[in-house]
C-alpha cells in the first residue's frame, strides 16, 4: 500500500520532471530556542525521522547558492542549512552576510549547521587552501605547543577562535541554536588539525575549543563531534568524552554511503546520543535510512548534489520525499512545551472521555469547557500530545483507516504516540502510519470518537494547537 507521502513524492517528481513549478509548503517559522530544545528534538526523532540538509560553501557572499539548487530539484527547502566561516579573504570579509543568512534560515524554519575551515595558528586570519593554509602541517613540536595552555601557539589559536565570537553571540542573541562542528574529520590527516589520535591529539584541540567558547558564555552551541569514514575501528581514539559532545557525526567520502559497520561504530561511540551524517556526497536513499534509521540529519556537500557520479535528480527527489525525511515546513523546533486546548471541527475540543486517565480511554470531540483537565493538552518537544499524564496513542499501532486513538501510558520513542503538525494544512500526522488524526464520520457532535485516516483536505482533519 502506498502512503499519502509516497503518492505525494510521485506527483512532485512528475511535476518537476515536466518542468512544472512546484511551491514548497509554507515554513513553520521557528521561535527563539535553546541548545536543549534542539538536542531534545534530535533525540526525539532518532530512529524515526531524518532532516534533509544542504551545505553552502564558497562564496559567503551568496550563502544560499546550493540550497537554491536543492529547491530547484525538489521543490522543497532543505530542513537544514549549512554554512562555513571559511578562510579566504573574500569569504572572511563576508562572514556577516553568512551569519545574517543563518538567522534568516532558522527564523524561516530550517536548522542551522556551521563548520569552520580554519587557517592554522601559524599564519594570519586569512589564508589559502594548499601550502601554508588549511592543508598545511604542524610539526610535533608545534602541536605540543598548540595544546599546551599559555604557549604562543595556544594563545594564537584562542585568538583565532575569538574571531568567531561576535558572530556566534549574534546567533545566540537571535535565539538560534547552532549545530557547531569544529575540528571536523579529526581522524584524517588532510587538514592541519586532523589525524592525531590520543589524549593530546586532535581530540584535545576539540576540547580546548569547547572550553574556550563555553567560558565565553556561549550556550547556544550544539557540539557536533565529527570523524570521516576511514579506520572506523579506531574512532574511539578521537572521542573527547560524553561531556564534550551532544552529537556524534560521520562524513562519508571514502565510500558512497555509510556501511552497516560505520553506522554501528557511530552508535557505539555515541553511547545513546544522537548521530548524524554531517557530510555526504550521495543523498541517502529511503532504503538506506530504513536500514540505518538513527541518522538524525544528512547534509549534502555543496556541488556534489548535482555530480552525476553521486546523484541524479530522481534520486535526490526520492530521498527528499522518502517517508522518513523531513524538509522545511514539515517539523518544528523550539518554543518548549505548550499547554492548552486542541480545537477541531466546528470549534469543538479534543477531549478525554469523562476525564478518565485509565489506559484505553476514548479520545473524542466535545464542546469546549471553561478549563477542565480533560481538554488540557501539552504539545511536548518529543512529538507527543499529553493529557492527564498520558499520551495520545494509536490503538495497537494498527496502520488502517478507522483505527481509534486513545489515552495510554507514554513510552519513550513509541511510534504510536508521535504526532507532527503541518502548519500549511493544519493536519496532525502520525509519521509511523502516514495517516491523519480524524473526527469519525466528519461529525462535530459531542462524543465523536477520534481515529486515524488517510489524509484528506476535509475539515474534520484540521486542528488548531495551543
Amino acid at each position: 500500500m502506498r502512503t499519502p507521502r509516497t503518492w505525494r513524492s510521485l506527483l512532485m517528481a512528475l511535476l518537476l520532471t515536466l518542468g512544472v513549478a512546484v511551491v514548497a509548503s509554507p515554513a513553520q517559522a521557528f521561535p527563539s530556542a535553546s541548545r536543549t530544545d534542539l538536542t531534545t528534538y534530535l533525540a526525539g526523532i532518532s530512529g524515526r525521522s531524518t532532516l534533509s540538509g544542504q551545505h553552502n560553501r564558497e562564496p559567503n557572499s551568496d550563502p544560499t547558492k546550493y540550497t537554491r539548487v536543492a529547491q530547484g530539484i525538489t521543490g522543497q527547502t532543505p530542513g537544514l542549512w549549512g554554512g562555513d566561516f571559511l578562510f579566504a579573504a573574500a569569504d572572511v570579509a563576508n562572514r556577516q552576510t553568512m551569519v545574517n543568512e543563518a538567522i534568516r534560515q532558522w527564523q524561516g524554519g530550517s536548522v542551522v549547521a556551521l563548520t569552520w575551515h580554519m587557517c592554522p595558528p601559524t599564519t594570519g586570519s586569512t589564508c589559502g587552501w594548499d601550502s601554508g593554509g588549511v592543508l598545511s602541517h604542524l610539526s610535533d613540536s608545534q602541536w605540543s605547543q598548540l595544546v599546551t595552555n599559555g604557549t604562543a601557539l595556544n594563545t594564537a589559536f584562542k585568538s583565532r577562535l575569538a574571531e568567531a565570537l561576535p558572530y556566534l553571540r549574534q546567533l545566540q542573541s537571535a535565539g538560534v541554536p547552532v549545530l557547531w562542528r569544529p575540528v571536523h574529520e579529526m581522524n584524517d590527516g588532510w587538514s592541519w588539525w586532523g589525524g592525531r589520535p590520543g589524549a593530546n591529539g586532535s581530540r584535545r584541540l576539540y576540547q580546548i575549543t569547547y572550553d574556550y567558547f563555553t567560558a565565553q558564555g556561549l550556550s547556544n552551541l550544539v557540539w557536533v563531534w565529527n570523524v570521516k569514514d576511514l579506520n572506523m575501528g579506531s574512532i574511539g581514539d578521537y572521542w573527547p568524552g560524553a561531556s564534550y559532545a551532544d552529537v556524534a557525526s560521520l562524513d562519508v567520502w571514502v565510500k558512497m554511503e555509510p556501511s552497516t559497520a560505520d553506522y554501528q561504530a557511530l552508535l557505539n561511540v555515541a553511547g545513546g546520543k544522537p548521530i548524524s551524517l554531517a557530510e555526504v556526497g550521495r543523498v541517502p536513499s529511503p532504503a538506506l535510512l530504513d536500514a540505518q534509521p538513527r541518522w538524525t540529519w544528512f547534509m549534502v556537500w555543496a556541488e556534489w548534489l548535482t555530480d552525476p557520479a553521486y546523484n541524479t535528480n530522481a534520486s535526490v527527489q526520492a530521498s527528499y520525499f522518502g517517508p522518513r525525511v523531513l524538509n522545511r515546513g514539515e517539523f518544528t523546533v523550539g518554543g518548549g512545551t505548550r499547554t492548552g486546548k486542541i480545537k477541531g471541527l466546528g470549534g469543538t475540543c479534543v477531549d478525554v472521555a469523562a476525564a478518565n486517565p485509565a489506559n484505553g480511554t476514548q479520545v473524542q470531540l466535545y464542546t469546549c469547557d471553561a478549563g477542565g483537565t480533560a481538554q488540557s493538552w501539552t504539545v511536548a518537544a518529543d512529538g507527543t500530545l499529553r493529557a492527564l499524564g498520558k499520551c495520545l496513542d494509536v490503538r495497537g499501532g494498527v496502520n488502517a483507516d478507522g483505527t481509534r486513538v486513545q489515552l495510554w501510558d507514554c513510552a519513550a520513542g513509541s511510534a504510536n504516540q508521535q504526532w507532527r503538525w503541518d502548519g500549511a494544512t493544519q493536519r496532525l500526522v502520525n509519521p509511523a502510519t502516514g495517516r491523519c488524526l480524524d473526527a469519525a464520520g466528519q461529525s462535530s457532535a459531542d462524543g465523536t470518537p477520534l481515529q486515524i485516516w488517510s489524509c484528506t483536505t476535509n475539515a474534520n482533519q484540521r486542528w488548531t494547537l495551543p
